[in-house]
């Protein structure tokens, strides 16, 4: 509904991690407020950017419109509830109303019946070694999570991947692009270079990429290798076990 959460990737970009596994997660949001408070009493909606953004239409339509943004949902209960504030919601999930004994105001806020989030699992590659390289089942289809990072101009490099992956017969499940410039005040991305003594390098184009396979397969390979003659900075973040499922956890 809102695309991808761009912040969670620069923070990924940051640091040294490894993207282990995939897992989507259909996402049903509640409005909650202390016990004995009703809609009425309600004047502002505390919660995560992308939870306010999720939920906007259905906020308007209840006549809240003063939304303010915290870290993450259970955050924002945490404050509703150590604070005991009587004017606010939270946006949260209907097991956080059981968990800090909270009234839940409206189920199923979401503007869109089926919000899906796709969450990844992340590793230190410390941890990784520890525990030994993961061994998928050869019949496993994999994916694959890049980043392609330029100073050029974007449409060239963009052009690149896509006929260097599609003259492969190789599918890309997911690309973001993401172009910052000095002009539109948007900061550059800054990328952990871990073949350069983990130094953080500032780029203004940068490329999110998945695609369907793994580093093990010569073509992806010959593909990666292609993109490097033109990118500045190509980081593989993991390679992992496609999943194609979408789970409730009510």
């Amino acid at each position: 509904m809102e695309g991808a959460a761009l912040r969670n990737y620069d923070l990924l970009l940051r640091h040294d991690l490894r993207v282990v596994q995939e897992i989507s997660l259909f996402v049903n949001y509640c409005l909650l407020a202390m016990p004995g408070v009703s809609p009425a009493e309600v004047r502002r909606v505390i919660s995560h950017p992308v939870a306010l953004a999720h939920c906007g239409r259905a906020l308007a339509q209840l006549g809240l419109h003063r939304c303010e943004p915290v870290e993450d949902t259970a955050g924002a209960v945490e404050m509703l509830r150590s604070n005991r504030l009587l004017d606010t919601a939270a946006i949260a999930s209907p097991r956080a109303a059981l968990l800090y004994g909270l009234d839940v105001l409206a189920h199923g806020l979401q503007d869109e019946s089926w919000n899906v989030t796709r969450f990844l699992l992340l590793a230190a590659p410390t941890s990784l070694a520890a525990a030994g390289a993961a061994v998928h089942p050869k019949e496993t289809p994999l994916k694959t999570s890049m980043v392609v990072a330029h100073r050029g101009g974007s449409m060239v490099v963009l052009l690149k991947v896509l006929s260097a992956f599609s003259r492969r017969n190789i599918n890309l499940t997911k690309l973001e692009v993401i172009n910052s410039s000095s002009k539109e005040d948007k900061a550059p991305v800054f990328i952990l270079d871990v073949k350069a003594k983990g130094t953080l390098r500032a780029f203004p184009h940068v490329l999110y990429v998945d695609f369907e396979g793994s580093t093990e397969d010569p073509k992806a390979m010959e593909a990666i290798d292609e993109i490097s003659q033109t990118a500045e900075l190509v980081r593989i973040l993991g390679c992992y076990a496609a999943d194609p499922n979408v789970y409730d956890l009510h």
